[in-house]
């Protein structure tokens, strides 16, 4: 009896030095995370997600972000590095490039060419003809990008882009959502907002301190930023001109799941993904790091786990709710965004399905809306668009 109960205290002893004293790589930073409202008010849950429909990626998965063409077909990243192009009303998919790395973020310029963030190689650019060209690495003062994530593009073909973290990269994390996921439990805030002007082949931070910097979208007049900061359920816009230029306000705190892409939709609204309903108990332990520390040491499965839950909201550039879908069963779930179709669609990513999920025309009780040209008011000036 008295070997046993040795046994017992040695397991005891090394189960507890392992949860305080093993190394891991996180140094968790503590933060007082708001009281969780859950699905109420603008947020009330919903199915409004239940009918949405499919097209299979043909053995690609992860579909994170997408944007419509001037042809009228939708363009999504998808985890294997490959850039698909997809016709909504043939259902057809094909794959068109490859970055070779992890693109997470695609937005159309002015110019017609598609520019791409990867988690893995920085920021480039797709031609017309498929060609995949290398933009930038790092900054123009050597500092290196280490997770480029979502971008748009301005009206003069200016790019903005997020690198989310200087610390996690998905490389060297084994993943893109691994490297969010211990960015997101330290807390670090070393996120950043980038700036590429092709004009001057410069790439420079305008930002910086966010917890995991992920969704970016530019106002119809390029006069502001919105940016989610996944780590603290936030939606942050950063003045670009007028009175306000490099004013960085909050207008959405307090989330009820983690902020993923942006998207415009129009008139000066974005569709934001929700990737994932927030935890409780992660939540519990924001001013608790040596906790985390010891949660963090725990095996994968043991740790607290992104839930299925699909949600997508569109809101304006105040931050005011508009609308919000959701579907509590969680059939196509981990959703980074939404954005228009070509023919009234609304089209909704996600980090790891093998399909991209729409809504058909009239899901917004509408038989049509108008195709929602990525700057359609510079196309037209070039003659792009008529």
């Amino acid at each position: 009896m008295k070997s046993i109960l040795s046994l017992v205290a040695v397991i005891a002893i090394a189960a507890a030095a392992y949860l305080t004293l093993w190394p891991v790589p996180i140094e968790p930073v503590a933060w007082s995370a708001p009281k969780d409202g859950g699905f109420a008010g603008a947020f009330s849950t919903n199915n409004r997600l239940a009918d949405l429909k499919f097209i299979d990626l043909a053995g690609h998965q992860g579909p994170v972000d997408a944007a419509l063409g001037l042809d009228g077909r939708i363009y999504t990243a998808t985890r294997d590095g490959s850039i698909v192009r997809i016709d909504l009303e043939t259902g057809s998919s094909e794959q068109i490039a490859s970055t070779g790395g992890r693109p997470m973020g695609i937005e159309f310029g002015p110019d017609d060419r598609l520019f791409i963030t990867d988690a893995l190689r920085g920021l480039m650019v797709m031609e017309k003809d498929g060609k995949i060209i290398h933009l930038a690495d790092r900054t123009s003062d050597g500092s290196p990008i280490t997770y480029a994530n979502d971008l748009d593009v301005s009206r003069t073909g200016v790019v903005y882009f997020t690198d989310s973290s200087d610390k996690f990269t998905a490389a060297g994390e084994g993943g893109a959502l691994e490297a969010s996921l211990l960015d997101t439990m330290e807390q670090g805030r070393t996120g950043r907002i980038m700036r590429y002007d092709p004009a001057r082949g410069e790439t420079v931070v305008i930002a910086r301190g966010l917890s995991f910097a992920n969704g970016i979208a530019l106002s119809d007049d390029d006069s502001y930023l919105l940016v989610t900061e996944t780590g603290t359920y936030t939606v942050w816009r950063l003045w670009l001109s007028g009175p306000k230029v490099a004013t960085f306000e909050p207008v959405v705190l307090n989330l009820p799941g983690y902020p993923d892409n942006l998207n415009r939709a129009g008139d000066n609204t974005f569709w934001l993904g929700l990737a994932s309903p927030r935890s409780g108990s992660i939540d519990a332990l924001s001013d608790q790091p040596f906790l985390r520390k010891m949660v963090q040491r725990l095996p994968a499965t043991m740790r607290p786990q992104l839930q299925r839950y699909s949600m997508v909201v569109r809101i304006d550039g105040n931050g005011n709710v508009l609308e919000t879908l959701q579907d509590p069963d969680g059939k196509y779930a981990l959703n980074t965004g939404a954005l228009p179709g070509p023919n009234g669609e609304l089209v909704v990513t996600s980090l790891t399905e093998p399909r991209l999920g729409y809504l058909e025309p009239g899901w917004d009780k509408c038989t049509k809306t108008p195709p929602n040209w990525p700057h359609a008011a510079a196309r037209q000036a070039s003659g792009l668009l008529t």
